[in-house]
């Protein structure tokens, strides 16, 4: 199959993440949903189908997050993980580190924040890319790059 025939969709599941969907035709970008509800609507129109490919941030607690915050982040992951199994799609679980240093970014997060940020908008040029969506779109196109490895 063509990669212009399949759907590529980045996962950024923290809080504050973002959902990127890339296919042939356009791009979507979408801010993380408030409810599972949501996400699961963004995803529907991927059920059961074999023409699509999601590459989803695989994320931890890291040391210095407080307990509340990590609680959420996981569930998020969560929500994700079991919305993917229960519609079929098939995804596959990127390390931050992996996708990252694809991209050559620099150390210092804010920085590197922002440098993921432009590089996202040089990907996307149509849409308004904030925070939120820049590292889903450039996992959704890492995802696509590396998609017959």
């Amino acid at each position: 199959m063509n990669v212009d025939e399949i759907a590529f969709i980045g996962i950024d599941p923290g809080v504050s993440g973002g959902i990127a969907i890339l296919t042939g035709r356009k791009s979507e970008i979408y801010k993380c949903p408030a409810t599972v509800r949501d996400m699961a609507d963004i995803l529907e129109p991927y059920r059961n189908k074999q023409d699509v490919s999601v590459g989803l941030e695989r994320v931890h607690s890291m040391p210095g997050n407080g307990v509340a915050s990590s609680f959420k982040f996981g569930m998020n992951y969560g929500q994700w993980l079991g919305i993917l199994a229960s519609m079929s799609i098939p995804y596959k679980l990127i390390q931050p580190y992996t996708w990252m240093k694809y991209y050559s970014y620099p150390k210092d997060r804010k920085d590197r924040k922002n440098y993921f940020k432009n590089v996202a908008q040089q990907r996307v040029p149509l849409l308004k890319v904030t925070l939120a969506h820049a590292d889903a779109i450039l996992i959704a196109y890492y995802t696509r790059n590396t998609h017959n490895e």
